[in-house]
């Protein structure tokens, strides 16, 4: 059994991660006969190691192999005024079974335990690996989402019909920014402002975010999406009614004309995924968010996103 020293990501680090991140996800799903996530160069995945240090610079930690020297397992985390969120962890092939999984996971409990915070994360519910190993750790299935995308022609969605409300939805300016901090807040109870701010001012030219008004000048909703080799998805979003979230979904995926978004909604949310399917949307995976502490159910819909994965 091999030992492993945790330590904290540096600059220098960084290459090495992209393609631990890169190659250890795509191992998994092809041992699972599924298709690789990432496709393309390496390099693709930097957007993780990208993202997340301009969000929280130092807070990604990772497993060196004592033996060898070798990064075995990466694992990025995203402190937020009230929460910890658990972002994307990968473990290189060469050490499953090591419990490096789990040693990475006690060091971000413990920084939250320090902080008093419950951790937050969505994992996949097909890896049933990382679901026990969450679960081990207390962490509690709290909602269920189904993983959906859609092949978006290049003059824009063709099928179906157009939502109500469409009339009501804009492009989100930095004004916004408190009414969206206070929405998300009022509907799903947590306060992440540095990534709504990040999104808005879209120093990297990655996002796109978007608002419905109601007849009061107020938002009802907002969607953010990304766009990058690495990651094209929807989210994170929050709106108070399946209406608002479909007439929100479908202007974001007009902005992604040509490309083949995912995004993740609630499998509850009947109304709204029957509406998604009837543009050609379809279904690729099922993913629980899960919480180790104090929560409070959402209210409205709620659309987690693995790029960033800070709810």
């Amino acid at each position: 059994m091999s030992s492993y020293t945790i330590r904290s990501m540096t600059t220098e680090d960084q290459d090495e991660v992209t393609s631990l991140i890169y190659h250890s996800t795509n191992a998994w799903y092809q041992s699972h006969a599924r298709p690789p996530i990432f496709t393309g160069d390496v390099s693709v995945a930097s957007v993780f190691c990208d993202v997340y240090q301009a969000l929280d610079p130092g807070c990604c930690v990772l497993a060196q192999c004592d033996e060898t020297g070798a990064i075995a397992g990466s694992c990025f985390y995203h402190p937020r005024p009230s929460h910890m969120s658990l972002g994307i962890m990968n473990v290189h092939p060469n050490h499953f079974g090591g419990g490096v999984a789990r040693k990475l996971l006690d060091f971000v409990i413990a920084v939250a335990e320090k902080e008093d915070q419950p951790v937050r994360l969505v994992s996949s519910a097909v890896n049933l690996d990382s679901f026990s190993l969450y679960n081990r750790a207390g962490f509690v299935p709290r909602m269920t989402f189904q993983d959906m995308y859609l092949e978006v022609p290049p003059e824009g969605i063709q099928r179906g019909i157009p939502p109500q409300r469409l009339d009501r939805v804009r492009q989100a300016a930095r004004e916004d920014l408190d009414a969206i901090v206070a929405l998300e807040e009022e509907l799903h109870h947590i306060r992440r402002p540095d990534d709504y701010r990040h999104f808005l001012e879209n120093q990297s030219g990655l996002w796109h975010m978007s608002v419905i008004e109601n007849d009061t000048g107020s938002i009802d909703g907002f969607l953010a999406s990304v766009f990058h080799p690495g990651s094209n998805m929807l989210g994170p979003g929050a709106m108070r009614t399946e209406e608002d979230a479909a007439a929100l979904i479908y202007f974001e995926l007009q902005h992604h004309a040509g490309r083949t978004p995912v995004w993740l909604v609630p499998v509850e949310a009947n109304q709204l995924v029957q509406q998604l399917y009837s543009w050609g949307a379809r279904n690729c995976e099922l993913h629980f968010s899960q919480v180790r502490g104090d929560w409070k159910k959402p209210q409205g819909i709620v659309m987690p996103t693995f790029m960033p994965e800070t709810s």
